[in-house]
C-alpha cells in the first residue's frame, strides 16, 4: 500500500481536517500522481455536506487534480516519469458496455466509479484529490500539455468545469451561426462562456449581477443580460438555439426555456439541491427541449484539454491552501470567488 495524507470529512457537519489514509499498490496498468493542484468544485461542497444523500464518510473530495506521474506499472504506456497528468471525475468504468466502448464512459451502463465519495467495483472506498498522491489506471489519466506552462493551476478546472461545459455545447453543435445563452457566471458558467465564444457562437451571458457585466463582456460574451430584468428577458424571447444553465442553486428554468427558438435546446448543467419545476407550455410551445449533461468520455475529455492547450484556454481562479478550505467553501456558496478555488497542495507539505 501507499501512505498518503490529505485533508477529509467525517460527517456532514464537520469541518475538513487532516487525515491518513492509504492507497493501493499501483498495479501493472496504474501510475501514481504526485497532486500539484487540485480545483474545489461546488459538488465538492454538496457531497461533503450530504446534500445530495449520497455521502459516505471519511470523505477525502476533489475531482480536478494536475500533477506529475511519480511511478508507472510494467504496462503502462501512456507515461512515464515526471510527466503531467490529470484525473478528474471518474476513476473507473465497466470498460465493456456499449457506451464505454463509444468512448462515453460517463455513462457506463454499470456507472462510473467516481474519484472520491464512492466504492470502486472491488468495494474499497476510493479517495480523491485534496490529497499528496493518487493511483489511477491509466485509461482514466489524462494527458497535461507542457504548453499550458505557469498555468498548470489554472487548468486543474479544466478536469470537471471545463468539460462539463464543454460535452454540451460539442453535443448540441453550439458554433457560427448560432445565439448561444450562458446561465450564471460561476464556475461552471465562466468555463462555458469561454468555450462558447471560441466556439464562435453569438454568445448571451445572463447574470443575476450587474457587477459581473463588465467581467462577462471581458470573458467574450456579446450581450449581458440582467435576468431579474422582465423586460430585458422579454427582448430576448425566442431567439435562443442553445442554452447552457450552470446554476448550482435552485432556480426557476422557465423564464430561459421561453427565450428558445424552435426546436432550441436547454441543458441543465449545475446540479441544484432541489429539481427543477418546468411548465408543460414553456417546452410545448416551439417544440423546445430541456436536457442534461454531465462530463464527457475519456476521449471528449482529451481533446479539450488539448482543444484548450493549443488555444490559450483555461480557468480564472483564485489560488488556496489547504488550512483555508473552511474559508474557500463558504465564499463558494456566497459566489464570492472569480471563478474558481484551486488548492495549492504543496501546502500540505506545511
Amino acid at each position: 500500500m501507499i501512505a498518503s495524507h490529505g485533508y477529509a470529512a467525517h460527517d456532514r457537519r464537520s469541518q475538513l481536517v487532516p487525515y491518513r489514509f492509504e492507497r493501493r499498490e499501483p498495479g501493472p496498468n496504474d501510475v501514481v500522481v504526485e497532486i500539484a493542484y487540485c480545483g474545489i468544485c461546488h459538488s465538492d461542497i454538496h457531497q461533503v455536506r450530504n446534500e445530495w444523500n449520497n455521502a459516505i464518510y471519511p470523505m477525502v473530495p476533489g475531482h480536478e487534480i494536475v500533477g506529475r506521474v511519480t511511478a508507472a506499472g510494467a504496462e503502462v504506456t501512456k507515461f512515464k516519469l515526471g510527466d503531467l497528468a490529470g484525473v478528474g471525475v471518474m476513476v473507473d468504468s465497466c470498460r465493456v458496455c456499449a457506451n464505454c466502448k463509444a468512448h462515453e464512459e460517463a455513462y457506463c451502463e454499470k456507472g462510473f466509479v467516481g474519484t472520491y465519495n464512492a466504492k470502486g467495483y472491488d468495494g474499497v472506498l476510493v479517495h480523491g484529490g485534496y490529497a499528496n498522491n493518487i493511483v489511477v489506471n491509466e485509461r482514466y489519466v489524462h494527458t497535461i500539455s507542457p504548453k499550458f506552462g505557469d498555468r498548470l493551476a489554472a487548468a486543474a478546472p479544466l478536469l470537471c468545469a471545463g468539460i462539463t461545459t464543454y460535452s454540451p455545447l460539442r453535443h448540441w453543435k453550439v458554433g457560427p451561426g448560432k445565439k448561444a445563452g450562458v446561465v450564471g457566471l460561476g464556475g461552471l458558467g465562466h468555463m462555458g462562456l469561454k468555450f462558447a465564444h471560441a466556439l464562435g457562437a453569438h454568445v448571451v451571458q445572463f447574470t443575476t449581477s450587474e457587477g459581473k457585466i463588465a467581467d462577462a463582456k471581458k470573458l467574450g460574451a456579446d450581450e449581458v443580460v440582467i435576468s431579474k430584468d422582465a423586460d430585458a428577458m422579454a427582448k430576448q424571447a425566442g431567439s435562443f438555439d442553445f442554452i447552457l444553465d450552470c446554476v448550482s442553486a435552485p432556480h426557476d428554468v422557465n423564464p430561459y426555456l421561453n427565450l428558445l427558438r424552435l426546436d432550441g435546446t436547454m441543458c441543465q448543467v449545475g446540479l441544484p439541491e432541489a429539481p427543477p419545476s418546468i411548465s408543460p407550455f414553456a417546452i410545448i410551445t416551439n417544440r423546445r427541449s430541456f436536457a442534461g449533461s454531465m462530463i464527457g468520455g475519456m476521449a471528449e475529455t482529451q481533446h479539450m484539454l488539448d482543444y484548450c492547450a493549443d488555444h490559450g484556454i483555461v480557468s480564472e481562479i483564485e489560488l488556496t491552501s489547504v488550512d483555508k478550505l473552511g474559508e474557500a467553501y463558504e465564499r463558494v456558496v456566497k459566489s464570492d470567488v472569480k471563478y474558481r478555488f484551486v488548492i495549492d497542495m504543496g501546502t500540505l507539505k506545511a
